[in-house]
Parts: structure tokens; sequence; C-alpha cells
């Protein structure tokens, strides 16, 4: 690691932290909102297998919350620390979203406390449902601030650049940039999607060790049905975010297509090599794709590499990223859909399947692959730009020799906290698991599908 400069390693720190804390951000916009979904349910069915899933939801949640909190004030600190040159040129673009995110994660963190401790105090059970809004709108509210800020490095506007300082300021027009609506929509669907699938695992998994409870079914319908609503809901964006980067990023998705000239019909590229010539080979090409996915029409002109000197040409390992995004977007929309036509299926009509149960147990870990491919597509197709068209990533680090024991630390903290988070849940639940206070609570009958 020596041998690294300060560019490299300050990458690296950065995109470690990222990498962790994308999944446990992910979980705390998600998981509120199928707390709430299962707590409305239960209300409003007077059906006390719901309340108990949003009970056990929320005591997993805290801990997630815990992990993400650390892992957030790490980005905070890595941006002061890593990128000083970015902080001083952008610091007052990026100020209003960073303050509004920290405002809106005390409103999330104050009524998350509430509702914890309130379970059984009200008449009105609404009440205590109604406690839970402010948690789930305040996390989805510091997943929109603090992409905005991530749109702003795409598609910076809304200020003038004089002697290498931003002047001129305005900053909302800075924060609704013309990436936020379709980065944020992105966003807060993968993160709904990540955590319906993994909370679809959990129940799926009960059900394959033999636990043919009410309280499961309904957990894995509850659930499912969620992650094919949030992953046709993702897919939909992503179509718009094609038409985005046909616009606005045209480098990033001529990268991400290996589309090298500027044409009208162009073929979309799945898959497939590049040889030493620099041409296509083994890819399956799907015509006129491409140009329908950037203007919704096959005569859509698309920009291609070409146009673009080759010191800011996105990497082309993009291609892969973005082929593989989509291959397990299109999974997380089919497993779902097996499972509403499972009774249609072999061996449906006797229950659930057990490849059925074995993929939607899979739905979790992979709609997590997806939203690191996502944000790793995003961060390397903007490359080598940090604010593209005006700072380059190698203009914005710090050139401190103590990235690297930095690095390290980090990497042990990272590691410890996710053994930690993994030990805590497990042991929480093992020494309470869901039969037993089904028992305690007498609920122990029932076959419900």
């Amino acid at each position: 690691m020596t041998n690294l400069d300060p560019v490299t390693l300050s990458r690296m720190l950065t995109g470690l932290t990222l990498f962790v804390h994308i999944v446990f951000a992910s979980i705390g916009v998600g998981v509120p909102l199928m707390i709430a979904l299962a707590e409305w349910r239960g209300i409003r069915a007077s059906d006390p297998h719901y309340t108990l899933l949003a009970r056990r939801w929320a005591r997993g949640f805290v801990i997630s919350v815990a992990i993400g909190v650390v892992t957030g004030t790490s980005i905070g600190l890595q941006l002061s620390l890593l990128w000083p040159t970015f902080m001083r040129v952008a610091g007052q673009a990026i100020a209003l979203p960073l303050f509004m995110e920290t405002f809106a994660f005390f409103v999330e963190a104050i009524f998350l406390g509430i509702y914890l401790y309130t379970w059984d105090r009200f008449n009105n059970k609404l009440l205590h449902l109604l406690l839970l809004i402010p948690v789930a709108i305040g996390s989805s509210a510091s997943a929109f601030f603090i992409t905005t800020l991530n749109a702003f490095m795409n598609t910076p506007q809304g200020f003038t650049l004089k002697n290498g300082v931003i002047a001129d300021f305005q900053p909302l027009v800075a924060m609704f940039n013309p990436a936020t609506p379709t980065k944020v929509a992105h966003v807060l669907a993968s993160s709904y999607t990540v955590s319906a699938g993994l909370l679809a695992g959990i129940a799926a998994f009960s059900l394959l060790r033999g636990r043919d409870h009410a309280y499961f079914k309904k957990a894995l319908k509850l659930t499912v049905v969620s992650s094919f609503v949030f992953a046709l809901a993702t897919a939909m964006i992503g179509d718009f975010s094609g038409k985005f980067l046909a616009k606005y990023q045209p480098e990033k998705l001529a990268a991400a297509e290996w589309h090298f000239e500027t044409m009208e019909r162009a073929p979309l590229i799945y898959g497939g090599v590049l040889d030493e010539a620099g041409n296509v080979r083994y890819a399956l090409e799907i015509p006129y794709a491409l140009s329908i996915l950037a203007g919704n029409s096959p005569n859509t002109r698309v920009i291609g590499l070409e146009e673009f000197p080759e010191d800011v040409r996105p990497p082309l390992l993009i291609h892969y990223m973005f082929d593989l995004k989509v291959t397990i977007g299109a999974l997380l929309v089919l497993i779902p859909f097996l499972y509403l036509l499972r009774r249609y299926l072999p061996g449906g009509q006797k229950g659930y399947p057990v490849w059925l149960l074995i993929g939607i147990l899979a739905l979790g870990p992979l709609a997590m692959v997806a939203i690191e491919l996502g944000w790793m597509f995003a961060e390397f197709g903007r490359q080598p730009w940090i604010i593209r068209g005006y700072m380059k990533v190698g203009e914005a680090a710090t050139t401190s020799e103590s990235v690297g024991p930095m690095l390290l630390l980090f990497a042990v903290l990272y590691l410890v906290l996710c053994l930690s988070c993994v030990l805590v849940l497990s042991r929480m639940f093992r020494n309470k698991d869901a039969l037993t206070e089904l028992r305690q609570a007498g609920l122990e009958g029932g076959n419900g599908q």
C-alpha cells in the first residue's frame, strides 16, 4: 500500500466507506416503510400477526440504524479530510443538503425513540402508527438530500466559477439540478426493494425450515408483494435514467453500452468482450434498443464515445456493471412475479415450491448486489470528474501520506461493525424467536396463506 499515491488511497477509503454505508442506508430508508405497512395491516385487519411483525422488524431496525450512523459519520469526516479541495470549491454547493440531511435524521431519530417506547400505550392504535410516519419521512428525506449532493456532482449548476472558487451560488438551483429527479427516485425505489427483499428472505428461510405457521406465510405475502411493486418501480425509473444519461451524460451511456460511433438506430450491446482492436465480440446485440432507451424511438441519435477526448472518457468496465445490474433487476421482478403465480406452477397447489422459496431467499442479497453495482456504475461512470466538467478527482484529493493507515483502520472498524451487527441481530431473534412470542401471545394456531 506504500506504493499507492494519496489520490488512489483516498478513492479506496471513500469507496470502502460508501460500499458499507449504502447497505445500512438502504435498510434505514426502506424498513420504516415496511414496518408501517405491517402495523397498518394489523390495525386494519385486526390481525395480531402483522402487529408482531412490525414489533420484531422495529427491534432489528434500531441495530441497523446504529451502524448506519457510524458509517454515515465516517463519510462526513472523509469529505473534509480526504477531499479538502473539493470542499473548498464546492462547500457552499453541498452545505444546504448536508444540513437538511442532519435535520431529517434528527426528526427520524426522535420519533423512532418515541415510537419504540409507546407500544400499547394508546387506546387508539392508529396514534402509535402515526408516530412512525415522521420516521419513514425522515429516513427518505435523508436519502433525498444526500442524493441531491451526488446529483450536483454529476450535473452541477446554480453557480459561477471564479478563480477556482464557486461564486454567485444559488442553493436551491444547485440542489434541484437535472440529475435530482431520476437519481432520488431510483435511490428510494431501490432502497425499498432491498428492504422488502431482505424481509421476504427471512420469511422464506423460516418456511424452508418447516415453520408452517400463518405468521410466516403472512410475512412472506406482505414482503414479496411489496418487493414486486418496488422492483417494478425501480425498473421503470431505470428507463428514465437511461434517457437522462442520453441527454446530460452521454459519455457515461456510451461507455456503458460500448457505443463508440454516433448514430441513429443504435443497437444495445449486452455482454461480450473487447478485443485488442477495440471490437466487440461474443455480445448479444439488440437492434435499435439503445436508441429506444435514449429517446423512445429507433431513430433517436445516440452520441458515441468518439466525440469525447480520451482523457475524459469513463472506464469501459462500467459496461459489465450496467449489464449485471440490469440482469439482477429483471430477476428481482421475475421472482416475486412467480410467487404471485405460484398456484399455477409445478408444486404450487400444495403450498410453496422449495425452488421458489430459495429464489425468494435470494431476493435480499440480489437487491444488495444490484444497489452496490448501481452506486459503482454511477461513480465510475462519472470519472475522471468529481464535479463533472469543473474538477477532476485528482485535483480534489488530499496530499497527506497518512491515508494508508486510515484505510487499514477503517477497514478493521467496518469489519467489526458488520460482524457485530450480524451477531447482535442473530442473538436477539434467536433468544426470543417468533414462535416463542406467538406462544406467549396465544397465537400458536393458524395455517393461513
